[in-house]
């Protein structure tokens, strides 16, 4: 069942995780959204450098640092996803308490592991 995901941290650099997590989740079929720290275009997704309203949003799996998340906390939480991945090093206990206050499901995990082992 494909997902619409928010990649948050795209980027079009090929050496990035975001980059992989996009071409493995356009793979798989799922529905893909980026938002980067510049424009550019990843398999057939445009990363956007802006906040844009997106509807429907599954997964928001994030690529940026907790320092670089709080400008985000309110939009994160306003598309309302279901879930949220902190991949490694964005784990963020303060956002994952805002997420949880929101009923919004955490999980500290790598979104390539879970889409190459069946579990995304």
């Amino acid at each position: 069942m494909s997902k619409n995901t928010l990649v948050l941290g795209a980027s079009d650099n090929s050496s990035r995780y975001s980059y992989l997590a996009v071409h493995k989740l356009r793979s798989k079929g799922h529905s893909v959204k980026g938002i980067g720290s510049h424009k550019g275009t990843v398999a057939d997704v445009e990363i956007e450098t802006e906040k844009l309203p997106h509807k429907e949003i599954d997964t928001v799996t994030l690529y940026i640092n907790p320092t670089h998340q709080q400008e985000y906390y309110d939009y994160i939480l306003s598309l309302k996803p279901k879930r949220i991945i902190f991949n490694p090093g964005t784990e963020n206990p303060e956002l994952e308490k805002l997420a949880q206050n929101s009923n919004i499901e955490t999980v500290e995990a790598c979104t390539l592991v879970l889409l190459s082992t069946g579990q995304y």
